[in-house]
Order: C-alpha cells, then sequence, then structure tokens
C-alpha cells in the first residue's frame, strides 16, 4: 500500500492493484482560496481508478478538478455529491454510511463523519462520510472532514488512518477536527500509523500567514505521542508518499 498527500483532504491511496484519489481540489484557486502548496504533478493524476468524495462542500468537490482527471473515473460519493459529480461528467456511484463495495480485490465500506455536507443551493441533504478500504491485511481510512463521535471506535483494526487536523481558515467550526481532538480519534481507533491531512494547503487570498504551514501536523504528532504512543505519526509534506512496505513495526 502506498499513501500519497496531494493536499488538503485529497490523498492517493495505492492498495492491491487500485488506485484510489479523495477528495480531489487540485487547483490553485478555489473560490476565495488560493493553493500555498506545490501544484499536484499531472502523472499522478493518469493513474486514478476511482474517486471517493466524502461530502459536497467545494473545498472537497471542485467539478473543475474532476475534470481534471483524464481516465473518467468512477466517483463513490453521499448523494448531495451526485449533482456536481454529473456536472463533470463523471458517474456517480451513490453510497450512505454502512454500504460496502467490491471494486476488485479491495473491500470499500461507507462509514458515518460528524458534519455538515451540504452544498447550497443545489442541495440540502448533508450526509458526509468517511471510507474504510481493505484487501488482505491492508487497511486505510479516510475521515474526510469530521469531528469526533462515539461510533469511531468502531472503526478498529486500521493500519493507516488519514485524520484532518485543521482547515483553511483561522478557525474551525462545528464538525472538524483540531490537531488535539485528531489525536484522540486517533486514540479511539488506534491505526498503526496516523497521517495527518487538511493542513497547509489552501489559504484564503485576504489572511496573512500567522505561523508556519505544517504546525497543525506538528502539534497533531506531539498530542498523538501523549495520547496514542502506540500510534505512529507520519507526516507528509504535499507530494511525499508513504510506502507502506517500507515502514518497519513499532
Amino acid at each position: 500500500m502506498r499513501i500519497t498527500y496531494l493536499g488538503h483532504a485529497s490523498v492517493l491511496i495505492e492498495i492491491n492493484g487500485l488506485v484510489a484519489l479523495t477528495d480531489p481540489v487540485l487547483r490553485s484557486r478555489i473560490g476565495h482560496l488560493r493553493r500555498i502548496a506545490p501544484p499536484v504533478r499531472s502523472e499522478l493524476l493518469e493513474r486514478v481508478d476511482l474517486v471517493l468524495v466524502s461530502h459536497a462542500h467545494h473545498d472537497h468537490l471542485d467539478v473543475p478538478s474532476l475534470k481534471l482527471l483524464p481516465n473518467a473515473p468512477e466517483v463513490i460519493c453521499p448523494p448531495a455529491a451526485e449533482r456536481p459529480v454529473g456536472w463533470a461528467g463523471l458517474q456517480a456511484s451513490i453510497v450512505r454510511a454502512g454500504v460496502h463495495l467490491e471494486r476488485g480485490s479491495v473491500s470499500i465500506k461507507a462509514v458515518p463523519a460528524d458534519h455538515d455536507g451540504r452544498r447550497w443551493p443545489t442541495s440540502r441533504d448533508g450526509g458526509s462520510l468517511g471510507y474504510v478500504l481493505r484487501a488482505g491485511n491492508e487497511s486505510v481510512y479516510f475521515a474526510g472532514d469530521t469531528g469526533l463521535f462515539d461510533e469511531m471506535t468502531e472503526i478498529s483494526d486500521i493500519e493507516v488512518a488519514l485524520l484532518p487536523v485543521a482547515g483553511w481558515g483561522p478557525r474551525l467550526g462545528p464538525g472538524h477536527l483540531d490537531p488535539d481532538e485528531a489525536a484522540r480519534a486517533a486514540a479511539m481507533i488506534q491505526p498503526r500509523i496516523a497521517v495527518p491531512i487538511h493542513w497547509g494547503s489552501y489559504r484564503p487570498l485576504t489572511m496573512r500567514q500567522r505561523e508556519p504551514a505544517d504546525a497543525p501536523a506538528l502539534r497533531f504528532a506531539a498530542r498523538l505521542e501523549q495520547l496514542a504512543p502506540g500510534v505512529s505519526a507520519k507526516i507528509l509534506q504535499v507530494g511525499d508518499a508513504l510506502d507502506l512496505g517500507s515502514v518497519e513495526d513499532n
């Protein structure tokens, strides 16, 4: 299994021959947000078999970014995302929490997320999802955008957890994890490895940089060591990859 961080909540997951891309937001400008991370290498997008969308917010479901994907991949998403996916000319497979899918030899389960993911004005369905992918002994949990919720303890036997630790503005509203809460989530899930995502990629045009872009990820790693010392934090800069075949057991 190989995990490549593309910025914000966009992660390339390669597992047992399947290449899945989460929440594609790939452009240099999304509305009032500008990308401060390095651009995504186009050759990475050429291998995408499948897209996983957690919810329909514009910073997780960007129609022009979907149009950049060259092979017209299937998009697995909650109901509110169906219409924007169609605008991109792609086929949407609609799922809700608890649904299991099989794609090749990979099992994909949609799991709950505590986040209002409605897309105004096209949908008032606020459902958001996370996804667990499994193939043999390999497994990865992509949390999307979420706050803490009790059922996180049911997301178990996970090798890698991709957990949001920040946002794009100066404050986080309900339904988000800050570095401390993300570490608490990891303590509930107990993956072998936790990778912080949703940090250091986009910033409002009028917002000044108040701290280093990777500060939330570093705070998460420090708090994780206190709350879940058995979980290893792996901070990936945008464009970096984690090859699970080269990670030694703790």
